[in-house]
C-alpha cells in the first residue's frame, strides 16, 4: 500500500502563489523531488518552460512519468542545485521568471528503507540523495573522528547527547562496524539518559539529520543557491525556499536579508562607499508556515518554512 504521505508536496498553494506564474514564464524547480511544485507550476505555462534538476536520478525517472502530459514544456537535469549556474547554461537559461528549493529530503527517500535515510526500518547505512556520490553514512560513521562525529551531532543535528553518542559510536565500531540504520539507532539510544527516550521525538531523529546534512553538502549548497538564483532571476522573478530545519532557514534568512540591503559599509559611515545596491525584495517579512489544514493531512509540513524574494 502506497504510503499516505507520499506525493504531498509542502506548501504547494503558498509557493505556486509566491511564483507569482507567468504563463509564458521560465521556471526553475531545482528540488525535484516526485514533482509535485512542477507538476502545478508546468501546468500553468502555456509557451513557458520549466527546467527540473534533482541530484536523485530515481527522482528524475519518476518524473518522466508524472510530467509526460508536458514533458514538451520540461528539461529534467541530474544534478546538485549548489551547481545551478552549470545546470541552467546545458539547459540554455540565462535568467528565470522564478525558481523554487524545496530543501526537505523527498518523501519517497524517507519512506523506501533501502536508501538509509529512516531511523524506522533497518538498511544499509546511505543517506546519499545522489547514489553516485561517494560519500556514504556508513563512512561517516565507521572512520570520522570522535571530535567530528560530536561537531556534526551537536552543529547539523543539534543533539543534547552529542558528546556521549559519538562516544558510544567510537566505542561500538572498534569491536565491529556499524553498517545498518538500526545497528546506529541501537548505539545512539544506548548513549541516551532514560528520560530522552521517553520524549516524544524519536531519539535518534537529530542524530540522523546531522550525517544525513553532511553526507550531502546540505548546508554548503544552500549558502550557494541563494546568492546563485538571486542572481540569475529576471527583474521581478520570484525566488521561493523552503526550509526544514533551523541551520537552512537561517542561511536563508541571512542570505535573503544580505541581497536586500545590498550596501556593506560599517554602520558608523556617514554615506555608502561601497556601491552596492540591494539585490532583492523581501516578499515577505517572516516566513510562511503550513496551515492547521494542511498539517493534518501532511505532518511532515509541520517545520516547513517558505521564505520567498523578488529581484529588483
Amino acid at each position: 500500500m502506497e504510503n499516505v504521505y507520499t506525493h504531498r508536496p509542502v506548501l504547494l498553494d503558498e509557493c505556486i502563489e509566491g511564483l507569482n506564474i507567468k504563463p509564458d514564464g521560465v521556471y526553475v524547480d531545482g528540488t525535484l523531488g516526485r514533482a509535485g511544485h512542477s507538476l502545478e507550476i508546468v501546468r500553468r505555462l502555456t509557451t513557458g518552460k520549466l527546467v527540473c534538476i534533482d541530484r536523485d536520478e530515481a527522482a528524475l525517472a519518476a518524473a518522466e512519468d508524472k510530467l509526460h502530459s508536458c514533458i514538451n514544456k520540461v528539461t529534467l537535469l541530474h544534478g546538485n542545485f549548489s551547481e545551478l549556474d552549470k545546470l541552467l547554461l546545458a539547459a540554455g537559461v540565462e535568467a528565470a521568471d522564478g525558481m523554487l528549493f524545496d530543501l526537505g529530503v523527498s518523501s519517497p527517500q524517507l519512506d523506501d528503507p533501502t536508501r538509509g535515510f529512516s531511523y524506522q526500518h533497518d538498511a544499509p547505512l546511505d543517506m546519499r540523495m545522489d547514489t553516485s556520490a561517494a560519500l556514504t553514512a556508513a563512512d561517516v560513521v565507521n572512520e570520522w573522528p570522535q571530535e567530528e562525529l560530536k561537531r556534526i551531532l551537536r552543529d547539523y543535528g543539534e543533539e543534547r547527547y552529542a558528546s556521549s553518542i559519538a562516544a558510544a559510536i567510537v566505542r561500538r565500531r572498534e569491536t565491529v562496524p556499524i553498517e545498518t540504520t538500526l545497528q546506529l539507532v541501537e548505539v545512539i539510544k544506548g548513549a541516551m539518559p532514560a528520560a530522552a527516550l521517553r520524549e516524544k521525538q524519536h531519539p535518534a531523529k537529530r542524530s540522523f539529520q546531522g550525517i544525513r546534512i553532511v553526507v550531502n553538502d546540505e548546508l554548503s549548497a544552500v549558502e550557494n543557491v541563494v546568492t546563485a538564483a538571486a542572481l540569475r532571476l529576471h527583474k521581478g522573478g520570484r525566488l521561493c525556499i523552503i526550509t526544514f530545519h533551523s541551520l537552512e532557514d537561517r542561511i536563508v534568512k541571512t542570505g535573503f536579508a544580505a541581497l536586500a540591503k545590498g550596501c556593506t559599509c560599517p554602520p558608523d559611515f556617514p554615506v555608502c562607499v561601497c556601491g552596492k545596491t540591494p539585490t532583492v525584495k523581501l516578499v515577505n517579512r517572516k516566513p510562511i508556515v503550513a496551515s492547521e489544514e494542511e498539517l493534518k493531512e501532511n505532518p511532515r509540513a509541520r517545520s516547513a518554512k517558505l521564505r520567498i524574494a523578488e529581484r529588483l
